[in-house]
């Protein structure tokens, strides 16, 4: 019998896109579920896919070295799938973890398959139902010459941008977790970001969601060009199917989160590394969850807002301002990325990085081809200080201060835009008040101190005993 070139487990929704994904490209896919019902019904709607009711059937019809990828629920579903596996398994095997998975979950299982000779790869997968089917980008990482072998396969079913594939090796153990993490962080951001311009647009510059889609269907046209701007347009198009208007306007204004944001704001605090952008989009989600207390609240608590009448040039204002945000939430994102290839020993491609993002994954946006171009500097030490972005930044920053303000002084809540403004400033700046935070430590607890005017550590024994 004809063995399979790869299974999937786990039937739900990217399970079964990406099995179908893999088949179309002339690979032979066979598919398990738990639920063995599940997978029989994908089977007979997919009969190009083959059925396994069991694990041990799914295994022995494997061609060898045995390549399964795991798209089960992230967490103890994982460990008990691979504790299912190892016992069936050969040394040489390989099992990919293609879930939203936490980075150490799979330090910790590539280090434990390791120990019994199976490969183990983290692939982060993003690009949601319509990537899974026709070409995601895809971020694995593990053992390289393991990746070798599944390196065909990935370059095929992943999206492509000018020819090239939208995946690479990014490095060992759980490094591909990793920047499928940080990946869904900025896309946090960017969510975030381009929702505060349509606050502003629409509260303090009174534009119609006719209007909205338009303007935004202009964005999407230059710098701005990407899959969040374009679909941000589509939706103010969207006609509401159960009542008169738009759909947008009966959308109860609670966001909702899967963790992945939450997991990349907690690292980079670990790390020391300021992401504020990508965490002031977490407490936005946050804080847009308790809309009962939200309601209570605004029926006791004062207003404040200021008249303030919007500009004439207010959407090329918007426009601008959301590029630098853009480009600053980018900048903390590799920065993070940064910080960790070297506390976790990784060697990460920033441009290669930059250029999978290009396609199939939600982030994926023009400006990314300049990313990449500005990583050919093995030395640069931030994305701001490279020249185009440096030269971006010109105009963004001074739209910025003028559209931070604005909402601000009108009641509309600003944290990505203001954090983005904030690390600007901050970045830039060799004065900070920090030097006063310094005294304090040392006027309390003796911490100790750094001069402007010599070298070495200092503490100051007589505070608070004046003349």
């Amino acid at each position: 019998m004809e063995k399979f070139d790869m299974a999937v487990l786990g039937m739900a929704v990217m399970g079964k896109n990406l099995a179908l994904n893999i088949a179309d490209h002339g690979y032979r896919v066979a598919v398990y579920n738990r639920t063995t019902e599940v997978a029989k019904e994908v089977v007979t709607q997919n009969p190009q896919l083959g059925l396994a009711t069991s694990l041990e059937e799914l295994v022995s019809i494997l061609s060898k070295p045995r390549k399964l990828i795991i798209m089960v629920k992230a967490g103890s579903a994982v460990d008990a799938v691979i504790d299912q596996l190892v016992p069936l398994l050969d040394q040489g095997d390989i099992l990919i973890d293609a879930g939203n998975t936490f980075f150490t979950d799979t330090i910790r299982r590539e280090k434990a398959l390791a120990a019994h000779g199976i490969h183990f790869i983290g692939m982060g997968v993003s690009g949601g139902e319509e990537g899974a089917r026709f070409g995601p980008a895809i971020m694995p990482s593990g053992d390289r010459k393991a990746h070798a072998q599944l390196q065909p396969i990935l370059e095929a079913i992943s999206a492509k941008v000018d020819g090239e594939a939208c995946t690479a090796y990014i490095g060992e153990n759980g490094s591909g977790h990793y920047v499928k993490m940080v990946h869904n962080g900025i896309e946090y951001g960017d969510m975030e970001l381009i929702a505060e311009a349509y606050h502003v647009l629409k509260h303090v510059g009174s534009r119609t969601n006719a209007q909205l889609a338009t303007l935004f269907d202009r964005y999407n046209k230059g710098p701005l060009d990407s899959y969040l701007i374009q679909i941000t347009a589509d939706i103010f198009k969207t006609k509401d199917d159960l009542g008169d208007g738009e759909l947008v306007d009966k959308i109860l204004d609670t966001a909702g989160q899967k963790g992945t944001g939450l997991w990349t704001s907690k690292e980079a605090l670990d790390l020391g590394v300021n992401i504020s952008v990508i965490t002031a989009a977490v407490n936005a989600r946050l804080i847009s969850s308790d809309r009962p207390l939200r309601i209570a609240a605004q029926s006791v608590l004062p207003e404040g807002a200021l008249s303030v009448s919007a500009p004439d040039n207010l959407d090329d204002l918007v426009e601008k301002a959301l590029y630098a945000a853009k480009v600053i939430s980018y900048a903390q994102g590799f920065d993070l990325l940064s910080k960790a290839q070297k506390a976790y020993g990784w060697d990460l491609d920033f441009k290669a990085i930059a250029k999978l993002f290009r396609g199939g994954c939600i982030i994926r946006a023009k400006f990314l081809n300049q990313i990449a171009r500005a990583f050919d500097d093995k030395a640069l030490a931030n994305l701001l200080l490279d020249p185009f972005f440096t030269e971006v930044l010109r105009e963004g920053i001074v739209a910025l201060r003028h559209v931070v303000p604005l909402g601000l002084q009108s009641g509309v809540p600003m944290p990505a835009f203001g954090a983005a403004l904030s690390y600007y400033d901050a970045f830039r700046s060799t004065s900070l008040s920090t030097n006063l935070i310094q005294a304090q430590r040392d006027y309390f607890g003796a911490h100790t101190y750094q001069r402007t005017d010599r070298e070495g550590a200092f503490h100051y024994e007589h505070w608070g005993k004046h003349d």
